[in-house]
């Protein structure tokens, strides 16, 4: 399994026993480097530019700012210059999906990865089922967990996170999360989750990085979901 060696990661979990597998869905489950989420990125600010009537630096600037602070720039804007949410996600997510690849590996990794799959995103559904679609995987999961679902309230808020486990009756300790953004693994694994970082080498995703919360780091999911199923399988 693959692993960044800047990291001492606490593999203190064999995932025996899983019943509920929980997936991010930007650049986790497709390559960061198919910059998918970069068109996202430069709309977000160029919708904060616009709706705020700032230069484009200074709009970026707000737009991280809003990221770390509100979990979302979305959050920010709407806590704070009462932005119309769905006015938002409509425009940032109007992009092309071309760069996302199908990717069968990841695909017959998840045919043998027993249990429920669910995407737990903070972008909304419909934009989700367009990636899934691409990838070629959409079939695999049992439902969609988007910000329209926590109530506008993203991750890592521990409310959105016990709004989730309530929805889909998700005992965290049989349960794990793949996720690009280590500081949205900390309800998960405070509330008893298996934890598998997704280090894609920003600095966004790094923020409130903690190695006691992660259970394994790789730096690309499918080869290390493929190495997984094939170990769990031969064992």
């Amino acid at each position: 399994m693959t692993s960044q060696p800047n990291h001492q990661t606490h593999q203190d979990k064999n995932f025996e026993g899983i019943e509920t597998w929980v997936f991010d869905l930007d650049n986790t489950l497709y390559p960061a480097e198919s910059n998918l989420f970069s068109q996202v990125d430069i709309n977000i600010t160029n919708y904060v530019s616009n709706s705020l009537g700032l230069p484009f630096d200074q709009a970026r600037q707000l737009q991280k700012k809003y990221l770390i602070e509100h979990g979302t720039t979305l959050n920010g804007l709407m806590q704070n210059h009462d932005v119309d949410a769905n006015h938002y996600l409509d425009s940032v997510h109007d992009i092309d999906f071309s760069p996302i690849k199908n990717d069968p590996v990841l695909e017959q990794a998840l045919n043998k990865l027993n249990g429920r799959k669910i995407i737990f995103t903070n972008a909304d559904a419909a934009y989700a089922e367009k990636v899934l679609d691409r990838i070629g995987i959409a079939h695999h999961f049992d439902d969609i967990f988007d910000i329209i679902a926590a109530d506008l309230k993203p991750k890592p808020e521990t409310k959105t996170y016990d709004l989730f486990f309530n929805k889909y009756n998700i005992t965290p300790g049989k349960s794990v999360m793949f996720e690009d953004m280590a500081r949205n693994l900390i309800p998960a694994k405070r509330a008893g989750m298996g934890t598998v970082w997704i280090n894609t080498g920003s600095p966004w995703g790094e923020a409130d990085y903690d190695s006691s919360i992660i259970n394994f780091e790789t730096n690309a999911l499918t080869p290390w979901l493929n190495a997984f199923v094939n170990q769990t399988a031969n064992s």
